[in-house]
C-alpha cells in the first residue's frame, strides 16, 4: 500500500470516529453535520468528498462496521461457549462486553432502525437478520447436541435478538449496579423464552 494509500484510509477512519465520537444518549446521527464531522476529523470540509459521497454514505459504513462487530460477537460467544458450556450465561456476558466496547455503534443500530431514512432502516434490518440467521443456526446445532429438540429456532432467536436490544438499550447509560441488574434481568429472560420453545418442541399439541 502506498503512503497516500494509507493516509486516505487513516482519514476516511478519522471520520467515522469523528461521527461516533459525536453520538451520546442525546444526540443521533441524523442531527450530525458535515462541516462538524469533517472539523473533528481535522480536516477541511471540501476534504469529506474524497472519502464518502455525504453523511448517509458515511453512516452506511458505520452500519456496516457495526454489522461487522456483531458478527465478531457471534464468534467470540462460540468459542467462548465451547469452553464454559453454559450458552446463554456466555452470550450475554459477551454482549456486555460488546456494549461496553461499542457504545456508539449500538446507538446508531437503535436510533436509526427506527430513523426516517428508508436506506438507513433497510441497510440496519439487513445487519440484524444476519445476526437473527446465525443465532438460529447455533440455537439448531446447540438443540442437536443436546438432543433437546427446539420449536422453530428463526422464531426463537428473533424473539431472543429483540430482548437483546431492548435491555441493551436499558443497559447503555445504565450505572455498573443497574447493568449487573439488566444482565441477570436479559439472562433469566432468554431462558424462559428457550425452555418455551423446548416444552412446544417436546409437545407440539401445547396450546400457548
Amino acid at each position: 500500500m502506498t503512503a497516500r494509500a494509507e493516509q486516505k484510509l487513516k482519514t476516511r477512519r478519522a471520520l467515522m470516529d469523528a461521527a461516533l465520537g459525536q453520538i451520546n444518549a442525546d444526540r443521533g446521527f441524523a442531527s450530525l453535520s458535515l462541516r462538524e464531522v469533517a472539523r473533528e476529523a481535522g480536516i477541511a470540509p471540501t476534504s469529506f468528498y474524497r472519502h464518502f459521497a455525504d453523511l448517509d454514505e458515511l453512516g452506511l459504513a458505520l452500519v456496516d462496521e457495526a454489522g461487522v462487530a456483531l458478527r465478531q460477537l457471534m464468534r467470540q460467544a462460540r468459542k467462548r461457549i465451547a469452553r464454559n458450556g453454559s450458552a446463554i450465561e456466555t452470550s450475554v456476558d459477551t454482549f456486555m462486553e460488546y456494549l461496553g466496547n461499542n457504545a456508539n455503534l449500538f446507538r446508531l443500530l437503535l436510533r436509526e432502525r427506527t430513523g426516517i431514512s428508508k436506506q438507513f432502516r433497510t441497510a440496519i434490518q439487513a445487519e440484524i437478520d444476519h445476526f437473527v440467521t446465525e443465532l438460529a443456526e447455533d440455537l439448531l446445532r446447540f438443540a442437536g447436541e443436546r438432543r433437546r429438540p427446539l420449536s422453530d429456532s428463526k422464531l426463537v432467536a428473533e424473539a431472543m435478538v429483540t430482548l437483546v436490544f431492548h435491555h441493551g438499550a436499558e443497559a447503555l447509560d445504565a450505572t455498573p449496579r443497574e447493568r449487573q441488574e439488566v444482565q441477570g434481568k436479559l439472562k433469566q429472560e432468554l431462558r424462559m423464552v428457550l425452555v418455551g420453545a423446548q416444552t412446544l418442541a417436546a409437545d407440539d399439541t401445547l396450546q400457548p
